[in-house]
């Protein structure tokens, strides 16, 4: 503890900007996810207020910031809807017991070390899980930007709904969100320094805010477009608060914790938030300046603490989020109290200025959902993953298009599930599916050489990081992989993050031994197999 305070010294001003800008972009995002999840509005703030002034003080990362998360509105929905068997207020005081237990299960995962998990799962089952969820969101907002409720519920049936929506939507409602959609597409292609420095979604809220009072959202009354229809506007289409902060404070229904249905958000809200979380830990590790390794397990320790709290009072799950975290890094944050300072300043102003969060319009998150969702379900996704290989391009849309028709948890094991067939297609040897087969040897006084054999994959990954996290970093590396049948892309692109790890501290890493295999695309991380005999 007195380590962070001489931190806080050193770093003051830098975190107190980084933290207040973060916070700007955390305000709005919070409100968008929490109303999206089924939860009250409210509920993502106090989320990223536990994130900011608790998880601050026990994360294993410096730079991460905790709140909230996009990737967890389709579970946290689906978890209030079946729970609540058509009562909203039931469903997410059950829901709430089930991120209790979850983020009990995550303590107990990091206690056992199981930060290591997050390689396990195929980068491209990873990312076609995200991606089903950036289309999830994206067919559930833009009912909502339009103004229109839909009447399907599942994804498939409200993506076909979007052409009635279109013919149906509330003009005005229409106009709010689509300019907030407008701005948040054109910000990133301006490049003025000055008028990027300003977060996209306090400019939506700058526009959207005005636009909301002009069309008097705040009263109940109709209006005549085009001198020929009549819509309804009022206060329906505006965020939502309580009276004060404590009001909105709810706890959470652990009458039905073990029933089967709590059980499947149980493990989905522990497993998808963990992997989430290690995820971003991981990405954020790749961008900090000063290149300090996040401690995983206490990190996930951390979060699940987060989350115990935040499903007592009302909160929704909370991850090491990436949008916000990135932002950190980009605004100069230095150390963990940029994460407490942004929680701080979302406290003061829900306690302060809880009339302004009333005025926002719901079309105008929405659009930010929307474009959070379009991020993860972006083209470039698409073209990424066929430019990996088409071997990778199919367990992405196959776990994508299983997401879509069924459920998370579904989709990412019918995702895993296809890679493992596929391994099994290329030769992969049975036996070396999830044990790597490797000698270790150590060559004059600083180089190890490792010789692996059979194959190198994603499932035995986990288990060959081991091996390797138990050299001397002192010594210089040398991976062969001569005797593999098949290195895959997550490998793959493990020995390239563990190249720049050993680059950074001055020593060297050699992958060699290759040479015999045939990439499965020009990627460097493509998957490489040594043609059958």
């Amino acid at each position: 503890m007195k380590d962070l305070f001489v931190t806080l010294r050193a770093t003051l001003r830098a975190d107190l900007i980084s933290g207040f800008l973060v916070f700007l972009i955390a305000l709005p995002l919070c409100l968008g996810i929490a109303s999206a999840s089924g939860f009250p509005p409210i509920a993502g703030i106090m989320t990223a207020v536990v994130g900011g002034l608790l998880v601050t003080f026990l994360s294993g990362s410096e730079m991460t910031i905790k709140g909230p998360a996009a990737g967890l509105i389709v579970i946290a929905l689906a978890a209030v809807e079946e729970l609540g068997r058509g009562n909203a207020f039931d469903g997410y005081r059950l829901a709430l017991a089930a991120i209790v237990v979850a983020g009990i299960l995550q303590i107990v995962f990091g206690i056992l070390r199981s930060g290591v998990l997050g390689d396990f799962f195929p980068t491209s089952a990873v990312h076609g899980m995200l991606a089903a969820i950036g289309i999830i969101i994206m067919s559930k907002q833009i009912h909502i930007l339009l103004g229109v409720k839909p009447d399907g519920k599942e994804p498939l049936e409200l993506l076909a709904e979007i052409p009635k929506s279109f013919a149906n939507m509330n003009p005005e409602i229409a106009i709010i969100g689509g300019l907030s959609l407008i701005i948040l597409f054109a910000l990133p292609l301006i490049k003025n320094k000055y008028i990027r420095m300003v977060p996209g979604p306090m400019v939506v809220l700058l526009a959207a805010i005005p636009l909301g009072m002009f069309f008097d959202l705040g009263h109940e009354h109709t209006y005549l477009f085009l001198d020929h229809h009549s819509y309804t506007l009022g206060p329906k289409y505006l965020v939502t608060l309580p009276a004060d902060l404590m009001s909105g404070i709810v706890f959470p229904d652990f009458s039905q914790v073990f029933s089967v249905a709590s059980i499947k958000y149980i493990v989905m809200f522990s497993l998808v938030g963990s992997i989430e979380s290690l995820l971003s830990g991981k990405a954020i590790d790749g961008l900090d300046p000063q290149h300090r390794k996040s401690d995983l397990n206490k990190d996930l320790v951390a979060v699940g603490v987060g989350n115990t709290v935040s499903g007592l009072i009302g909160g929704l799950p909370m991850i090491s989020e990436i949008v916000r975290s990135s932002a950190n890094v980009n605004n100069g944050g230095k150390s963990r109290w940029s994460n407490f300072f942004h929680g701080a300043f979302l406290l003061f102003f829900v306690a302060l200025l809880p009339g302004l969060i009333h005025s926002i319009p719901m079309a105008a998150l929405a659009a930010m959902l929307i474009y959070t969702g379009f991020r993860l379900a972006s083209p470039l996704e698409f073209i990424k993953m066929y430019k990996v290989g088409r071997e990778q391009m199919v367990i992405f849309l196959v776990t994508i298009g299983v997401t879509l028709a069924t459920d998370l948890l579904i989709g990412i094991g019918i995702g895993i599930a296809t890679k493992f067939f596929i391994h099994l297609l290329n030769g992969v040897p049975r036996e070396s599916i999830f044990r790597p087969f490797l000698t270790i040897k150590k060559e004059g006084e600083s180089t190890y050489i490792i010789d692996v054999s059979h194959s190198a994959v994603f499932s035995n990954l986990i288990s060959l990081k081991k091996h390797l996290d138990e050299l001397d970093r002192d010594h210089d590396l040398v991976i062969d992989f001569s005797n593999t049948q098949l290195v895959d892309h997550t490998v793959m692109h493990y020995m390239h993050t563990l190249a720049h790890d050993y680059e950074i501290r001055g020593r060297s890493l050699v992958i060699r031994g290759l040479d015999q295999h045939v990439a499965f695309s020009d990627h460097p991380a493509a998957t490489r197999r040594k043609p059958f005999a």
